[in-house]
């Protein structure tokens, strides 16, 4: 009997083997970073290693990471203390920071007009679609397009951006702000002196060493072309589902988007409704961010592009990643299809 497929890779990845093993040599390490001492300076070499191994896996090469619990926290320490134009389309964790009058258009891209005082996501955990950075921007949530996308935080001409490790294939819990050198941020936890006094309390060695071997991985992944093949396998899937479900909506379809990521809405048909049957079925997907599953609404982001309450209500998304297959997709497209034409007669 076929096993179940895991299809929410944007929520969080399965923890790379790289990652793991990491995580378990650093077990060993006895001491605390901030002690003088040989088990103190093995405990730091692990955290400085891991902070290049990221450096180098973002194009961050000359820039400060100053280590956090993950994504949410990193957005926090960036955007505290600051007015920062926004728009709805962002993750929740930066868009609880943000003035959200800034407009996405039909497509999901949104245009900052003043990027030294804005926030921008580089790509839509939700949609998928990709968006253009301008030249000084102040926040790149770069989350869900760190490991996907052939991008570099130099090359992007922000201030500040966020990462998170699971979202990599690393292990929950630690994640990252990058930032230019000469950036000033107001530190959240307060205490020792620990990342240079911007993110007081003893590092996460077992999560940061999981976290560098996991960047590293991610960019041999990207390098030999993992994720170009990704792309292909979503273009089969959504290929397969327009053949034979033709009131099905497929979000972003015309703009850039993320290799991996394929957002449907077949209007009527409740997204939850579908996360559940598809559950039944032994397939794992997602009606949205999973930061925002469970609140039966239409998705915010859907909503900010345009789509009524029914379209946005009727959306699930489909991530892959390195560990899936072809089979994966064609035994998801036939089972998705089942469900649907099940829906129609019902329906109508």
């Amino acid at each position: 009997m076929p096993g179940r497929v895991y299809l929410d890779w944007n929520a969080t990845a399965p923890l790379r083997p790289e990652a793991r093993a990491a995580m378990i040599a650093a077990m060993d390490a006895v001491g605390n970073p901030s002690s003088v001492h040989a088990e103190g300076r093995a405990a730091r070499a692990l955290v400085e290693k891991a902070r290049a191994q990221i450096a180098a896996a973002l194009g961050a090469e000359g820039a400060e990471i100053v280590f956090t619990s993950g994504a949410s926290e990193a957005a926090a320490l960036a955007c505290s203390g600051r007015w920062l134009q926004g728009s709805e389309i962002e993750h929740d964790a930066v868009a609880a920071w943000l003035d959200p009058c800034l407009r996405p258009d039909g497509d999901g891209r949104v245009v900052p007009r003043l990027p030294a005082q804005s926030a921008l996501q580089l790509a839509n955990s939700e949609t998928g679609v990709i968006q253009e950075i301008p030249e000084g921007l102040a926040v790149c949530d770069m989350t869900q397009g760190f490991g996907k996308l052939p991008v570099a935080f130099n090359w992007l001409g922000c201030q500040m951006g966020l990462v998170s490790a699971h979202k990599i294939g690393g292990p929950k819990g630690i994640g990252a702000l990058v930032m230019r050198r000469g950036c000033d941020i107001e530190a959240q936890i307060r205490g020792g002196g620990q990342e240079l006094g911007r993110r007081a309390g003893t590092e996460n060695v077992i999560g940061i060493a999981g976290f560098g071997a996991a960047a590293e991985a991610a960019a041999a992944d990207l390098e030999a072309g993992k994720w170009a093949e990704i792309a292909q396998l979503r273009s089969i899937l959504e290929n397969l589902i327009a053949e034979r479900a033709n009131k099905t909506i497929f979000v972003g379809k015309d703009v850039p988007r993320l290799p991996n990521t394929l957002c449907l809405a077949t209007p009527g048909w409740k997204g939850e409704t579908q996360v559940m049957q598809m559950d039944l079925a032994g397939f794992a997907v997602s009606a949205g961010s999973a930061c925002s599953s469970g609140k039966l609404r239409p998705s915010r982001v859907l909503t900010a592009m345009g789509l009524g309450d029914e379209v946005a209500s009727s959306a699930i998304r489909v991530s892959m990643g390195p560990g899936t297959t072809e089979e994966d997709v064609r035994r998801f497209a036939e089972s998705w299809l089942a469900a649907e034409t099940k829906f129609r007669a019902r329906t109508g």
